[in-house]
């Protein structure tokens, strides 16, 4: 495997971010970018011309992870030759929330299943459910193939975001990469570094991802007493106070943060399903935890290799890891980097959700203000 790494400004296009050049050897370019900059068609027809026989695809972000640095207003790209892995691509639209279950079946079905090894997945992050998306996703899917990546973002507008595919940035779209072969060896991890305060909660009521009731009363008045003068902000504010969710009947211990209130029904909207009869609790982020996250994640991953360096790593970070760091938000990358090594490229993004198994040959899961990094190695 061979990696290639650029970055795009709009007063100077795009400019080389590593030393190595591969051209039209690329066989598949992640580009993740700010919503504004990544709908303009012009770096991606660039993008074309610099590797015309790759598949080029990404995401909005709230902020765009390469190297050790992160930006939020501007284009990232990683171009990747495989040199003995074969890739497959398959994407699906979505309108509504509630067809996420259905959208990851096809998604899934979509790909041959003899010889797949690892399936990414870059998903609208507002109008899906996104562990209806997985949970249909790891049903459909062979035993042991796993599923990482995350949902499309927008800082915190949480107004419009969207997937690319070869040039084309809509909403509404879901598109997976499928990663075949013996060689191909991944390995992930996902930590959070938030904890819960005060009392635990009941999901008295709900509707998919919508929650309306905690304790028998309304979320949102929950989340506007604790956040006083700040609920004007929300759902922006809200990132700042995810819920931790341990659904006893599944044997999950989830976080959730919100991506739409809605004051007429006096509830908030998550980026997962929130099962009534689940228990929550209120949470809250210091730096030094959230630092601490990020190296748990990465620490013990090149194990899984063999000991041998990982190719690539692509991190996926919540929105809200991003707002409570602050300018310590590059700390985060360089957590992981160190316990990573200078030999592996990282690239990546800030989400509304990350997508991973819980652990290994576990059901997949989209969780909120984790990081979660997975890496690619080819033997």
């Amino acid at each position: 495997m061979k990696v290639e790494q650029r970055r795009w400004a709009s007063k100077e296009g795009w400019r080389p971010y590593s030393l190595d050049s591969i051209g039209d050897s690329a066989q598949l370019v992640l580009m993740f970018g700010s919503g504004s900059a990544i709908k303009r068609p012009e770096p991606a027809e660039r993008l074309k011309s610099l590797y015309p026989a790759a598949h080029i695809i990404g995401c909005s972000t709230s902020g765009q992870i390469l190297g050790a640095r992160v930006f939020s207003d501007s284009i990232t790209a990683t171009a990747v030759q495989f040199e003995r892995t074969h890739i497959s691509l398959a994407q699906v639209r979505i309108n509504e929330v509630h067809d996420s279950h259905e959208a990851g079946g096809a998604l899934a079905s979509a790909f041959e299943h003899e010889k797949l090894a690892h399936v990414l997945v870059f998903s609208d992050g507002l109008r899906v459910n996104g562990s209806e998306l997985v949970r249909c996703m790891w049903e459909t899917l062979p035993y042991g193939v796993a599923v990482t990546g995350g949902l499309a973002s927008d800082g915190l507008r949480f107004n419009d975001n969207v997937v690319c595919l070869d040039g084309e940035a809509e909403e509404g779209k879901i598109i997976a990469v499928g990663l075949y072969g013996e060689n191909i060896k991944t390995a992930f991890s996902s930590r959070c570094g938030w904890y819960p305060f005060g009392i635990d909660r009941v999901v008295t009521r709900s509707s998919g991802n919508e929650l309306l009731e905690l304790d028998g009363k309304p979320a949102y008045d929950l989340y506007a007493e604790y956040l006083g003068e700040l609920a004007d902000e929300m759902p922006a504010t809200a990132s700042l106070l995810p819920l931790n969710l341990r659904i006893e009947t599944e044997g999950l211990d989830l976080v959730r943060a919100a991506v739409a209130v809605n004051k007429d029904r006096r509830s908030l909207t998550f980026a997962g399903g929130m099962p009534e009869g689940a228990t929550a609790r209120l949470m809250r982020g210091s730096a030094e935890r959230i630092l601490k996250g990020a190296a748990d994640a990465a620490r013990g991953l090149q194990k899984s290799a063999g000991g041998k360096p990982a190719e690539l790593a692509l991190i996926v970070s919540g929105t809200g890891r991003k707002v409570a760091l602050g300018q310590r938000v590059e700390e985060e990358v360089e957590a992981a980097r160190d316990e990573l090594g200078d030999k592996t490229a990282l690239a990546g993004f800030y989400s509304y959700g990350e997508i991973s198994p819980v652990s290994p040959h576990a059901p997949y899961e989209m969780k909120n203000n984790t990081i979660t990094i997975t890496t690619f190695l080819e033997s």
